[in-house]
This record gives C-alpha cells, sequence and structure tokens, in this order.
C-alpha cells in the first residue's frame, strides 16, 4: 500500500484515471500535465519491463483524445498491429497492471479480448485493423446500433495490401472513423504555403462552426439551397484537387479530415468530433511523433521501437539475424545473383548491412509478405537467387504464395525464417510454431533448423546451392557456447552427404541407451538437462540433434545406421505444434524400417492449442516442453 501510495503522489493525474469516464472528466487544462506523466510512466515501465515505447509516446495525445470523444466499450476501438495500445490500456483501467506487462499470466502487449471488454478486437500481425473495424461497423448497422468503431492505423500498416482492400469495401453510410498515424513515411501531399496554411484552417475550430452554420443556411434556401451547397461542395473539392492533387480516400467516397498535428490533443480532438457528427464513414490523417517526451526515443525511434527489458543483457557475438545477414552480404559479393527481400523488417532480420553493400539487389517491399514471396518467385524464374527474411509468425500470411508461386513452379527461393520457436514475452501472435508443420506438407522443400553460426553458413550455402526452394529456420537469440562446447564437442556426425545431423552420447555407444532424444533446434538444451538428470537416476539417455529435417525420408534413412537396436524409448522433442510437425512426420518415415518394431514413441511438441502463457513461469515449463517433464515422459 505504501508503494501504491508513493507511485499516486508520482502521477497525481494519471492516478485519477481508472476509466474513460474518468477521463472526460478531467478539465481541459490538466489534459497536458496527465500527458506528460503518461509518457514519464510509459518510460518507466517499459524501460524496466520491456516491449514497444516510441510508438506508444507518440500516440499519448491521440489516445487521449480517442477515448474522450468516443465511449468504449459501446464504441469499437480497433488497434492496427496493437503494439501501440499500451496508453489505451492505462485509460481503459489497466493501469496497476503495469508491472506485468508481457509477462506469463500478466497484460499482453497487444489487445487481448480476452483481457478486457475495452479490446474488442485482439491483434499482433499488421494491417488487419481496416478489415475488422469494417465488420464491426457492418455488424452495427445489421443490428440497428449507433455505436461508432474506430480504426487506428500507422502509416507502416498502410503498406499491407489488406488495408487497401478493406478501403476498396468501405461504404460510406457507415459510423466508421478511419485515423492514419503517420509518424515515418509521408502519405499526405503538401505543397507550398498557401496549402499548408489551408490544412490548417480545416482543422481549426472557426472552420467547422462556419462551414455547419452556412451549410445549415443555404440548404433552407427554397428550391436552390440543395443545390448551392452541392455546387459549393464541388468547387472546394476542385480547389483541394488542384493544391493537394487527387485525394485518394474522397475518391473513395469518404470523408477526409487533416493532415492535423497528432500531438496537439484539442486539434485532434475536434477533428474526432467533426467526424463522429458527420455519421458517415471518415478517414482522419494525424501526424505524430514517435517517441516523443524522451530524447533518446525521439532521436532513434527505430532503436526504442521495441526494447528490451532493463535485466536483460545480451550475450557476446551477433545473434542469429545478425549472422545471417553478415553471412549473406559476403555471399552476395562473390554471386551477384543473389537478392535479400524484407517485408519492412531490415533491422529485425539483420539485413541492414546487406542494404547498405547492395542496395540494388535489396527491397524492402513494406508490411506485404504474399507480395514479397511471389515477388521473389519472379525474380527466381528470371535467374536470380532471392532470400527472402522473414519471422516465422508473418510468413504465415504468405502460405498459399509459398504453394503456388514457389513451390509449384520449384522455384530456388531461400526463406530465411527468424523468430523459430517459442517467443513469450510478445505472446502468442508471434510464436513461431506452426512454419515446420505447415512447410512439411509442401513437396520439394528443404528445411534446416540450424543451431550455431557454423550451421546457419553451411545451410545458407546449400540453399543457395539448391535449384528447390529451401527454408532455413533460426531462434531470436545467440549461439549458445556452452551447447556447443558440452554437446558438439563428444557429438558423432551422422549422414551421408548431409553434414548437419548429430548424435550425443555421453560415454556410451548407441547401443548401451535406455532411451534415445531426437529433436531439433534450441531446445536440445532442455534435452541435455534431462540426460543429465536421467543419469543420475541411473539411466543413460542419447540425443540426436537434426540440423535439417526434410526432406524427411532421406534424413530417416541417413539416421537409420545410429538407432539402437535394442528396445528402447525414443522421444521426438520440438519447440513446435505437433500435428504435422517434425517427430509426427519424422517417426512416420522411420516406422517403415524394422528396427522401430521393438521401439516406444512418445512426440512431446507444442499440443496445448496455441501456447498462451497464463503464468508467470518459463515459457517451456508452462507448455510442459522443460526437462523435469521431459524426463517424466521417458520414465512413464
Amino acid at each position: 500500500m505504501e508503494e501504491q501510495h508513493t507511485v499516486s503522489e508520482k502521477y497525481p493525474h494519471l492516478y485519477k484515471i481508472n476509466s474513460p469516464e474518468d477521463l472526460k472528466a478531467l478539465p481541459k487544462e490538466e489534459l497536458g500535465v496527465l500527458a506528460g506523466e503518461i509518457r514519464e510512466f510509459l518510460v518507466e515501465h517499459v524501460l524496466e519491463n520491456g516491449g514497444h515505447l516510441a510508438s506508444n509516446l507518440g500516440v499519448v495525445e491521440l489516445s487521449i483524445a480517442i477515448h474522450r470523444v468516443f465511449s468504449s466499450p459501446r464504441d469499437h476501438i480497433v488497434f492496427d498491429v496493437g503494439h501501440q495500445a499500451y496508453v489505451h490500456k492505462m485509460i481503459t483501467g489497466r493501469r496497476d497492471r503495469f508491472s506485468s506487462l508481457r509477462r506469463g499470466g500478466g497484460l499482453s502487449g497487444f489487445p487481448k479480448r480476452s483481457e478486457s471488454e475495452h479490446d474488442c478486437f485482439g491483434t499482433g500481425h499488421s494491417s488487419t485493423s481496416l478489415s475488422a473495424a469494417l465488420g464491426f461497423a457492418e455488424a452495427d448497422r445489421i443490428n440497428g446500433s449507433d455505436a461508432y468503431t474506430v480504426c487506428v492505423l500507422g502509416d507502416g500498416a498502410y503498406t499491407g495490401g489488406m488495408i487497401h482492400e478493406a478501403l476498396n469495401n468501405c461504404r460510406k453510410k457507415l459510423r466508421l472513423i478511419i485515423i492514419i498515424n503517420e509518424n515515418e513515411m509521408s502519405i499526405s501531399k503538401n505543397i507550398g504555403r498557401f496549402a499548408k496554411n489551408l490544412s490548417h484552417l480545416r482543422s481549426s475550430k472557426g472552420y467547422f462552426r462556419t462551414k455547419n452554420a452556412t451549410t445549415s443556411i443555404l440548404s433552407h434556401i427554397p428550391f436552390i439551397g440543395k443545390g448551392l451547397v452541392n455546387l459549393i461542395r464541388r468547387m472546394k473539392m476542385a480547389i483541394k484537387a488542384a493544391l493537394y492533387g487527387s485525394n485518394y480516400f474522397e475518391n473513395l467516397g469518404l470523408y477526409y479530415l487533416g493532415p492535423v498535428d497528432g500531438n496537439d490533443e484539442e486539434a485532434v480532438e475536434r477533428l474526432l468530433r467533426e467526424a463522429k457528427e458527420s455519421r458517415q464513414s471518415c478517414v482522419i490523417l494525424v501526424k505524430t511523433l514517435k517517441g516523443k517526451g524522451y530524447a533518446p526515443a525521439e532521436a532513434t525511434p527505430d532503436r526504442f521501437h521495441g526494447v528490451s527489458p532493463s535485466s536483460y543483457t545480451a550475450p557476446e557475438g551477433t545473434s542469429f539475424s545478425e549472422e545471417m545477414g553478415l553471412l549473406l552480404t559476403s555471399m552476395a559479393v562473390k554471386n551477384e545473383k543473389i537478392c535479400a527481400i524484407t517485408a519492412a523488417m531490415a533491422s529485425g532480420t539483420g539485413l541492414t548491412r546487406f542494404r547498405s553493400y547492395h542496395p540494388s539487389r535489396f527491397f524492402d517491399v513494406g508490411i506485404a509478405e504474399e507480395h514479397a514471396v511471389t515477388f521473389a518467385a519472379g525474380l527466381a524464374a528470371n535467374g536470380c537467387l532471392p532470400v527472402v527474411a522473414i519471422y516465422s509468425t508473418f510468413l504465415q500470411r504468405a502460405y498459399d504464395n509459398i504453394i503456388h508461386d514457389v513451390a509449384l513452379q520449384g522455384l530456388p527461393v531461400v526463406f530465411c525464417i527468424d523468430r523459430a520457436g517459442l517467443n513469450a514475452s510478445d505472446g502468442a501472435t508471434h510464436h513461431g510454431i506452426f512454419d515446420v508443420a505447415f512447410l512439411s506438407e509442401i513437396p520439394e522443400i528443404c528445411i534446416y533448423t540450424p543451431l550455431t553460426r557454423n550451421a546457419l553458413k553451411n545451410a545458407m550455402e546449400e540453399a543457395v546451392r539448391a535449384s528447390v526452394p529451401s527454408a532455413i529456420r533460426y531462434p531470436n537469440g545467440y549461439e549458445d557456447p556452452n551447447v556447443v562446447s558440452e554437446f558438439y564437442g563428444n557429438a558423432v556426425p551422422c549422414g551421408i552427404g548431409v553434414r548437419n545431423n548429430f548424435l550425443h552420447t555421453p560415454s556410451d555407444s548407441a547401443e548401451q541407451l535406455d532411451s534415445l532424444i531426437i529433436t531439433d533446434g534450441r531446445i536440445v538444451k532442455e534435452a541435455m538437462k534431462a540426460c543429465g538428470l536421467l543419469r543420475e537416476r541411473g539411466h543413460r539417455c542419447g540425443i540426436l540433434l537434426l540440423e535439417q529435417i526434410k526432406p524427411y525420408e532421406k534424413i530417416a534413412e541417413q539416421i537409420l545406421p545410429f538407432l539402437p537396436q535394442k528396445a528402447c524409448k525414443i522421444v521426438f522433442l520440438e519447440e513446435e505444434i505437433k500435428a504435422g510437425g517434425m517427430g509426427m512426420m519424422l517417426s512416420a518415415a522411420l516406422n517403415a524400417y524394422p528396427v522401430m518394431n521393438n521401439k516406444t514413441v512418445a512426440i512431446m511438441a507444442t499440443d496445448e492449442g496455441f501456447a498462451v502463457q497464463k503464468k508467470d513461469v518459463p515459457i517451456l515449463s508452462e507448455v510442459g516442453l522443460d526437462a523435469e517433464n521431459i524426463v517424466n515422459t521417458i520414465l512413464a
């Protein structure tokens, strides 16, 4: 209680706000102080816990204005991606839970329907907001509701194709407010001082008062009133077109307002009230400053887009993402056909160096994963060697393109799949646990799962040389020196012509083993712990680590000589989903051989839905894939 009292003294205005109604009751002159406290609160908690900082600092006034004008949860507020919804969470009664942000069982870093009635739609991937918001608005129309739907999307999300598909389906007579938050790339076209002044005029208090009064007076003139209003509207559109060029949104029949300074709460609130009173689909363009109020984030917003907890110390060396980028940059010097493609994630996927050294062969296609894959297919079909670097969770969007445009045509596209496996802090929307299963069903594609920098190099060189589609998946993080020294130092390479599979049997031959764990990826660390615990109980356990898993029939044939002939238990351990994953596919391939007749098989995988973390414990313990559960499975 004493700590809570101290915090409330530090943030007196913020601690008055426990609901949107409290915010509406706050005097206007206190809103600036509140915004400052919110920013200070964000910096304090996000730097401590990790999370998205710069984007949330930029939308403080915008979030305040939205909740002062609209009535959540009756009115629906849909955030694109949702990483900029922290202020929304504070205003809607979740301020006191911010110490649990992005921790198991705590606040999600994204909107989540099960977390609050104010989170009407769960997000985590970009460019989905407008399609969902349009669904809400149409449902309200069908149900006879006069509720509003507010869609908040960033200019980055605007690069995604789904936004434009949804815009094409927006009807004029809906209570749909689309807010485009421009903080990096330019969407609006402002030419000259006069156009700038006109923009300021169109967002001023007097403009709307005069406009509404004039429209009301003219429309009541007998016989000619409505025609005169329409004539003036057409003349205004012609003047705007001359100044701004053709307005995309108004050409679609949507009422357009802005641009407006998104960090000016009063100006934003004024436009939102105008949009609300118009009772029609409306687009508002706001311009915000990412990182506003925190000098380091203002200076380098990319660096503060997502921050690690203050307690986190990065290991020495390069991460897998950075190592992939370094290797690809070097390979592209020798091979001028190599191209790199990213979907707005050059930094996250380690491609910034490639962009600097090979700008003519680097392509950032925006948040358009489907396009990235089919674009790569076109490059490959015309003689290039495209490498698509993409997070596992975002690759799901391009599944159809991988099948039809790449695999069906047998094109040599290389997919560098980043963030493979469980990613606890960002939650279920960011787990990379589905790619093995959905790629395993595609004929001809090869899947590599390197665990060391050297293995990553081998996989990339082999994939670029191959004439088939290839996928190289690796986790978010760094090579583990303990795994390298303890595992690889005592492992036997397996396979004919494949360098990336290793059998580790501490002081035993394969034939002496009581059990064998077949695994891939960083979860081998838990397998190593489990083997140690089993040996303390007199149970001899070995590990077969796969750094290539597909084609499964070929891998099964290569590891066959290293399987014990005697009866024993074989556990397939994977940081992926069970259905269609490595364990199911490889065990099916091995079952064609008599050596499996006397074996007991268990498959340990993330078989509990979407691996939602409900407790503040390590994610592998939460999903039952830690060393203790491995031991229990083997001894069962």
